[in-house]
């Protein structure tokens, strides 16, 4: 068998494999007996056939087509292997020639594309700096007596912001009652949102007994389709009006909140901030590594293959499975929710998935052009990790991986790497 390698766009592969008549005239033959070992032919017993005759009856083009399956059983892989080629997708076999006597085909694959770093060393990217303020603090504290506030029953007065009022309500639409838009006796706190915008402002200033039409004009992105952007009136009376009472600022505040170590307001006040701090640096790192990610893939182009970007959308819908698994979702039940079709949501993913694949392989260009390696403790240290994420012993997780070492390797390696561009940024 001869070869001949070109290279083509977009990271495509073509390889013209011409095969010798022995090899060809050895795949006719095992194809041959193949037929032959299955054939049924009147007057005699199953396989026993002459070969002659089955030939004749299957006809050369199908014979010939069986020994292209043959040939491609023992030599698919070893055209691959034999010219150093690893394709990231299955390749495609097209037969240019074949004849009894000659066999030409012609393989096309995807590959990783070949990397150039332009730049990984002093990206454009800045951890934003952190810092909590007194009013942060101030609104978790306010938050927590929201939390720990009693109602208490107004004899007299008028609904106020912030106030409960107990209502009964009906809604109409072009003097219509629509379905699931009646209440009766609803605890409704004024100034929560909880209603279409516009109801809990009109419900301001009325007291126990009054009864009112209160017009409103639905969201235009409202789920029930029949009423999204529908002008209409609801009918509301109100039965009794609570307000807030909120518990003062001072140490039995802080120990009602009950977090362990906690016993007077200044603890609690040094709590939250620090609470604040470690959510804002959390966010902080998020959106540097969000940054790094878009600098990296911006300043290094690189083409790849269409079958590497589906392959990567693949991975990212599978995730996407996973974490809706979790929340006790799937993903029926959660393109009925939305909306969208799974075919909608990978054509979303698309653009995602093909900056994912550029990061991967500009990462995997930067292991090699840094020299960088993993030592026994830090894939110790990976091994440790999975284990406590899938909460799992160590050793078991080392078994499971027993023989495919070079992964976890490369999983650590990239994050080192990933780790030198950011230690490496515009300062």
């Amino acid at each position: 068998m001869e070869t001949v390698v070109n290279k083509l766009e977009k990271s495509m592969v073509e390889v013209k494999a011409t095969f010798s008549k022995e090899e060809w005239k050895a795949a006719q033959d095992r194809a041959l007996n193949k037929v032959a070992a299955n054939a049924n032919l009147d007057g005699f017993r199953k396989g026993k056939a002459p070969k002659g005759l089955i030939k004749a009856k299957v006809g050369t083009k199908a014979l010939l087509a069986e020994a292209v399956d043959e040939i491609l059983s023992t030599s698919y892989a070893k055209i691959f292997v034999e010219n150093n080629i690893t394709p990231v997708a299955q390749p495609e076999a097209n037969v240019e020639v074949m004849t009894e006597d000659e066999l030409k085909i012609t393989f096309t694959a995807p590959v990783a594309p070949e990397v150039e770093l332009k730049q990984y060393k002093g990206l454009e990217a800045k951890k934003k700096a952190v810092r909590v303020t007194s009013k942060e603090v101030d609104e978790r504290l306010a938050s927590y007596q929201n939390e720990f506030a009693e109602l208490e029953l107004k004899e007299d007065g008028e609904v106020e912001d912030g106030d409960t009022a107990n209502i009964d309500f009906e809604g109409f639409k072009d003097g219509v009652a629509f379905e699931g838009g009646k209440g009766e006796n609803y605890p409704l706190e004024i100034g929560s949102g909880s209603f279409i915008p516009g109801f809990e402002e009109q419900l301001i200033g009325m007291k126990v007994g009054e009864e009112k039409e209160i017009n409103v004009k639905f969201p235009e992105e409202y789920q029930a389709p029949e009423l999204a952007g529908a002008d209409a009136t609801f009918k509301v009376k109100v039965h009794e009006i609570k307000t807030k009472i909120l518990p003062a600022l001072d140490d039995e505040l802080a120990k009602d909140v009950n977090i362990e170590g906690i016993e007077t307001l200044d603890q609690l006040k040094d709590h939250i901030k620090e609470d604040i701090r470690a959510q804002k640096k959390a966010e902080a790192e998020r959106k540097f590594d969000e940054d790094v990610f878009e600098a990296v893939v911006e300043a290094n182009p690189v083409e790849v293959p269409q079958a590497m970007v589906d392959t990567e959308v693949q991975t990212m819908v599978s995730e996407m499975t996973e974490n809706l698994s979790r929340q006790g979702l799937n993903m029926d039940l959660y393109t009925q929710l939305t909306g969208q079709s799974l075919d909608d949501m990978k054509a979303q993913m698309a653009d995602q998935a093909e900056k994912r694949v550029k990061f991967q392989l500009i990462i995997d260009a930067v292991v090699k052009a840094e020299n960088i390696e993993v030592t026994d403790e830090e894939l110790d240290e990976q091994y440790k990790e999975i284990a406590a994420y899938y909460s799992r012993d160590v050793e078991e997780i080392k078994k499971i991986f027993a023989g495919q070492e070079y992964r976890v390797k490369a999983d650590v390696a990239n994050k080192k790497a990933v780790d030198f561009i950011k230690e490496n940024v515009s300062k």
